[in-house]
């Protein structure tokens, strides 16, 4: 891992999000979560509960599920991270992405991006889950709109559509 370079009560962190090169001067108390927001202006990643309970601020790091508000950005130097924004590709929606539009899976869509960033790596990992391993891909992201029978069916259906 790269150490975040220290001046004064500023760190200058470098990472990569979405295949882009960022760097930044931030405190040490500043969480990754903010400096993708307020910083990198990457507002698909949600600030819920800040507490890691909610899962709307989840984003991939190195290609792992992560809870950006409980992450430093000092702690994130050196990596690479997948947002929301990151799915996108030259215009054209995530399969996942389609799937929830398709299944109606977004009613409010405050926790979609996290959600769909956890069900990303999920089908990264196992591309053909069981409907269980679905539920428990997303367990940590809360939905308080849906019940999340749609949202299974979506992640269920880009899996198929991926087969």
């Amino acid at each position: 891992m790269v150490t975040a370079i220290k001046k004064g009560n500023l760190h200058v962190v470098r990472l990569v999000v979405n295949g882009e090169e960022h760097a930044a001067l931030v405190k040490s108390n500043t969480t990754l979560l903010d400096l993708l927001r307020e910083e990198f202006d990457y507002t698909g990643t949600k600030k819920g509960c800040e507490l890691g309970d909610c899962g709307a601020c989840t984003v991939l790091m190195d290609g792992k599920t992560i809870n950006s508000c409980l992450v430093l950005a000092v702690e994130a130097n050196g990596h690479a991270f997948t947002t929301i924004e990151g799915l996108e590709r030259n215009g054209k929606l995530d399969r996942l992405q389609e799937e929830f539009i398709n299944q109606a899976a977004v009613q409010c869509g405050y926790c979609s991006p996290g959600m769909i960033l956890s069900a990303k790596a999920l089908l990264v990992r196992n591309p053909h889950p069981s409907e269980r391993e679905v539920r428990e891909a997303i367990g940590g992201n809360l939905c308080r709109c849906t019940g999340y029978v749609r949202i299974v069916k979506a992640i269920l259906a880009a899996a198929e559509a991926n087969s």
